[in-house]
């Protein structure tokens, strides 16, 4: 009985602070959020930092002014340096080729990654499968200006370029890849699957990798082949990773890549090549073709504020979108 009193009346020991379980929490993993300090510094720096400069959308800024201690002077309206940005004629120049450009990636580009993973998951043979993944992977460690150079030897004009040096010594005419309009949007389009589609399968094969065997198993006893395997097993199971990765998509949906259209425009494409990240470098960097009565950063500063919002929205817009389809979404 007494045995029985005392541990009944046993007082419980004193939990530990908040902050102690805190600290021995980070000092058990601190491996990993060592290795979490540079993306943290990157997105600090890069992201979230840029942000307290948000205010020269509203000024007309001088970084020589700045320099000095002395606040550049603010516009008048608030919003004139949108109002100017609206009202320019490269306004509807760069949402056209923009949204063209975005539209060609989300068409042509997003279902690329998805097909290659599906393919390279059919191969049984692993040695095969792992010396395929890797070829597919390399292209993605090479820079927009080391494919920019390649594309040129292929598809530049004659005597350099390989494909117009053929048509040249048929008898034909040369066709301007790197010069004409027509040809812009497609060199655009395949040179990032080429680059980048490899890249991209590996989210896609992790997720693979995780549906169960069993239920091919079931589906081959129950007489399914490979087409309906993949309609009914391996595109469910997968199902929520391709949404996320397309609410991701749309959040870098106006962000056509400023190193590939950088090194593609010239002045013969550059009414169907100029986006909104080469624009910005163009007039905030470069200083070209800035209206009158603003700053050349103060302009680009709108211009990009004017991006962000509307991927801000389009990635609400889909997250809202994926959940209304039943999908978890991000958020």
């Amino acid at each position: 009985m007494t045995h029985a009193t005392g541990s009944i009346g046993r007082i419980p020991s004193k939990q530990k602070h908040p902050v102690a379980r805190f600290g021995r929490r980070v000092f058990r993993y601190r491996w990993l959020y060592i290795m979490l300090v540079p993306t943290l510094l990157y997105y600090v720096l890069f992201k979230f930092m840029p942000l307290l400069s948000l205010r020269i959308v509203f000024q007309k800024y001088s970084p020589a002014l700045e320099v000095l201690g002395v606040p550049s002077p603010m516009v008048t309206p608030w919003y004139f340096n949108f109002q100017v940005f609206f009202n320019s004629k490269d306004f509807w120049m760069l949402m056209r080729n923009t949204f063209t450009l975005a539209m060609y990636n989300i068409v042509f580009y997003f279902p690329f990654p998805l097909l290659l993973s599906l393919l390279l998951n059919e191969l049984r043979h692993s040695g095969y499968k792992r010396t395929l993944q890797s070829m597919v992977y390399l292209p993605h460690f090479l820079s927009w200006a080391v494919i920019a150079s390649l594309v040129l030897l292929v598809l530049g004009p004659a005597p350099r370029g390989l494909v117009n040096s053929l048509l040249v010594q048929s008898g034909g005419g040369q066709i301007p890849f790197l010069y004409g309009k027509q040809w812009f949007r497609p060199i655009y389009i395949m040179e990032l699957i080429w680059k980048e589609a490899g890249w991209g399968t590996i989210i896609y094969l992790a997720a693979l990798s995780g549906v169960d065997e069993q239920l091919y198993e079931a589906a081959v006893i129950d007489g399914a082949g490979r087409f309906k395997q993949l309609i009914h097993i391996t595109l469910p199971a997968i199902q929520s990773t391709i949404v996320i990765l397309l609410i991701l998509r749309m959040g870098s949906f106006l962000d056509t890549g400023f190193d590939q259209i950088y090194l593609m425009v010239n002045s013969l494409n550059r009414d169907i090549g100029m986006v909104f990240d080469t624009y910005i470098y163009d007039v905030g960097i470069l200083g070209n073709k800035v209206p009158a009565r603003v700053s050349s950063f103060s302009y680009s500063a709108t211009v990009g504020l004017f991006r962000s919002v509307v991927s801000l929205v389009l990635v609400m817009g889909t997250n809202k979108l994926a959940k209304v389809f039943g999908e978890e979404g991000m958020y």
